[in-house]
């Protein structure tokens, strides 16, 4: 039977949408569509079902055991841990059989990485000192959103020597390992300790399941959601039960080596992580109403902080960093990138956003200071990534060769 002019229309309606989300840039700009939208709507008329709609409250309830939440700790808590154990397994990955599993394919991205997160808190702090509140965001300019710094630089295609994504890719996970071990230590509550008991069991269960090779995935399941409960009492913030839970999936069946449990998790949650999570929270914590803006919202020591932070500190520690570990001789910087191509880079790792606003949800949820946390990592953020597009796009590549050619290593299904 023929199609009809309708589902030919429909047809490459649906057609394009897979081509475009099959796109290497097509995460980032979903996350500024969600970033946009909540912008919108937080400066209409619709500002205040925006908040309530964020405050509304979801109860999970078990016999005695309780948790009861608005909808925006349930994203922050609930799905971002969805997100965090997504980071687990690709941390996993790349340690074990990826990009960081060869020490010498380390050195410069790490020295990136490092540089990426220690120059920007010194910065921070430097513009926050003696306030005290304010000082408690110090780890806010030290993250680099992936999902955009990638995006941005898919856009630019063929301008881009093919390597460039690999170290970007490399910093960025080294990145989240320092994200991560900074939530651990420094951004828990009070801690409840017979709920922390409770989290404890659930290792050396997960332990045990590893070491008799169940490669059933709905039993991690079932401990990862008791854990996740328990960190949620303890104090110790949830989302890392998703690092931990990553860290016992088995990256090999022993009966089979050509299956990877942590592999086919990875690809099964790159869509929702992509496309649903990561926009949603963007567009629960990124709308802002700039007709509360007070006077001295601009210059605040937050917001400054966070803005020089992100723009000055980022690209400073990046590529100074990269170039001392290049030029003391512990790295060598690969056959299609010089310096310039560093640089261009580092100023792309000013885009904080993602990781940068849940750590600004966790140092000033619930104050008056959140406000200028968000504006601080909006402007920088944007900032950044336009002048690390222009950057790359100006300086060119002679090699001609797209950074689309060089994916991560990922094993083949």
């Amino acid at each position: 039977m023929a199609k009809t002019g309708v589902e030919e229309v429909l047809g490459e309606l649906v057609s394009d949408v897979q081509d475009f989300l099959k796109r290497d840039a097509s995460a980032g700009i979903i996350l500024m569509g969600a970033t946009i939208l909540a912008l919108v709507i937080a400066n209409t008329g619709l500002y205040g079902q925006y908040n309530d709609f964020l405050a509304m409250k979801v109860t999970v309830a078990a016999g005695s055991f309780e948790i009861d939440k608005p909808l925006l700790l349930w994203i922050n808590d609930g799905l971002m841990a969805i997100f965090f154990f997504h980071v687990g397994l690709e941390l996993k990955r790349a340690v074990t059989e990826g990009g960081l599993s060869d020490p010498k394919d380390i050195v410069l991205p790490a020295a990136g990485a490092i540089g990426g997160m220690v120059v920007p808190v010194a910065i921070y702090l430097a513009l926050t000192w003696g306030a005290k509140d304010a000082m408690e965001g110090w780890a806010i300019p030290a993250a680099t959103d992936i999902a955009f710094a990638l995006g941005i630089m898919a856009l630019l295609g063929s301008k881009v020597p093919a390597s460039l994504k690999i170290f970007l890719v490399t910093l960025a996970i080294i990145d989240d390992i320092g994200a991560i071990a900074i939530i651990a230590l420094f951004y828990t509550d009070n801690i409840s300790v017979s709920a922390l008991i409770v989290a404890a069991v659930c290792i050396p269960i997960l332990f045990w399941m590893n070491r008799r090779n169940v490669t059933d995935i709905p039993p991690y399941v079932l401990i990862g959601l008791v854990l996740w409960a328990a960190m949620l009492k303890s104090g110790v913030h949830a989302t890392l039960a998703g690092v931990v839970l990553a860290a016992f999936i088995p990256m090999r069946d022993k009966k089979d080596a050509s299956y990877s449990p942590v592999i086919r998790l990875e690809h099964s949650l790159n869509s929702s992580v992509s496309f649903v999570i990561l926009p949603l929270f963007a567009f629960a914590n990124a709308g802002i109403n700039f007709a509360e803006m007070e006077a001295d919202a601009l210059t605040h020591p937050v917001t400054i902080g966070v803005f020089f932070g992100l723009i000055i500190g980022k690209q400073l520690g990046v590529f100074s960093f990269s170039w001392l570990s290049v030029k003391l001789g512990f790295a060598n910087l690969p056959d299609d990138l010089d310096f310039k191509h560093i640089y261009g880079c580092a100023l792309l790792c000013g885009v904080g956003f993602t990781m940068s606003l849940f750590i600004g949800s966790l140092a000033f949820g619930g104050t008056e200071k959140a406000f200028d946390e968000r504006l601080g990592i909006l402007a920088g953020s944007f900032v950044s990534g336009l002048l690390g597009y222009l950057a790359l796009y100006f300086m060119g590549n002679p090699n001609k060769k797209s950074a689309k050619d060089v994916q991560p290593p990922v094993e083949p299904q």
